[in-house]
């Protein structure tokens, strides 16, 4: 059967970092999880740390700025569920391309 709906495009990440996950200290037990994505941590690395706006983070990362809104806040609002409930933040997924000056190399 062939999926429906419209294709979903690659974003174009710049950053591929050396930590997966953030955990909890101090909370007993197995704490929850939530899952950050690929592009929702680029998207916050672009405007919350190098301080781009949406326009021109939207501009390097291939995407229009509508879709870099959307993704800049589930990405918060899934970091700020994380640290307001002591939730493991978990890096890996979604559709996005690892650039790193003209190189691309493909992730699913």
């Amino acid at each position: 059967m062939k999926p429906r709906g419209r294709p979903k495009k690659y974003r174009i990440v710049s950053f591929n970092p050396r930590i997966s996950q953030f955990s909890p200290r101090g909370k007993p037990g197995r704490p929850d999880e939530i899952e950050l994505k690929m592009d929702e941590l680029e998207a916050v690395r672009l405007a919350d740390f190098k301080g781009l706006n949406q326009k021109e983070a939207a501009k390097s990362m291939r995407i229009s700025q509508q879709t870099f809104s959307r993704i800049i806040k589930k990405a918060h609002k899934s970091i700020a569920d994380g640290l307001a409930n002591g939730k493991i933040i978990r890096i890996r997924g979604g559709s996005y391309v690892i650039s790193s000056q003209g190189d691309i190399a493909r992730k699913d």
